[in-house]
């Protein structure tokens, strides 16, 4: 019976960023990989997880998610609300 090997969450976090930073559109790195990058040290390993599957979504349907209101996926919707308040808070910081 062979062991796991222990989860390296800084591994994951640093994967998890550079897929957030490309995506294809310059809109998508900005929202995403803005977010990755304000966001993913507090994450915890399940935090961590949800991400992780929120980036197999399309670029489309997570814009409208949290850019524009669009009721997510119920897996999601915690996160989403959370990257809802990032951007909100963007906003705000902007003349």
């Amino acid at each position: 019976m062979s062991a796991t090997p222990p989860r390296d969450d800084e591994l994951i976090r640093r994967r998890l960023r550079f897929r957030s930073w490309h995506r294809g559109t310059r809109e998508s790195d900005l929202l995403i990989g803005g977010f990755a990058d304000a966001a993913l040290d507090g994450f915890d390993s399940a935090q961590l997880n949800t991400y992780a599957l929120l980036l197999q979504e399309d670029d489309p349907d997570i814009w409208e998610w949290v850019v524009r209101g669009a009721e997510a996926p119920s897996s999601f919707a915690g996160l989403v609300e959370i990257m809802r308040a990032h951007v909100a808070a963007r906003r705000s910081e902007s003349p």
